[in-house]
């Protein structure tokens, strides 16, 4: 009998922590793609939601000579919400996500995202972007964004 009710237990726990990081998972993907649609929509509101105040942001690309360039934004949480400012309506910025991988421990996340991204559905660029979010009392921040930008070897066919 006490076997049966520790291993319920176990099995009870284990669910429970599973449905739970499944949970986190979620949100913190949601956090993404609202940071997806703030930044390309101009809703200042939502990516706020989204981003840290001290947000670090970089991106990583190779110059047309094959050198290896690592440019960082100064001021990162200023520049994201002025950029966002700026967009028209008439703008098409469409970033599409090939897939999430998303690691969750404790308040600390992290999501890889491979995505080909359109500007008024011509083909701009393709890469890979890497989020680590923290949990900021129940809200997923994201505290840094480093990305990868190429024109060529994009796994997904080009438009």
């Amino acid at each position: 009998m006490k076997k049966s009710i520790t291993l319920l237990l176990i099995i009870t726990l284990t669910f429970s922590a599973n449905a739970q990081k499944r949970g986190e998972k979620k949100a913190v993907r949601i956090t993404v793609q609202n940071f997806f649609k703030g930044f390309h929509k101009g809703d200042t509101l939502l990516l706020k939601k989204t981003i840290h105040k001290d947000i670090i942001a970089q991106t990583t690309f190779t110059t047309q000579k094959g050198d290896k360039v690592l440019k960082s934004t100064p001021k990162a949480y200023d520049v994201l919400l002025n950029f966002a400012k700026s967009v028209k309506p008439t703008d098409n910025y469409d970033e599409k996500i090939l897939s999430y991988t998303i690691n969750v421990d404790g308040n600390l996340a992290s999501v890889w995202t491979p995505y080909e991204f359109y500007n008024n559905e011509k083909f701009s660029h393709c890469g890979v972007n890497s989020f680590q979010l923290f949990n900021n009392n129940g809200n997923w921040e994201i505290i840094y964004l480093v990305d990868t930008r190429r024109k060529n070897d994009c796994k997904a066919p080009q438009k």
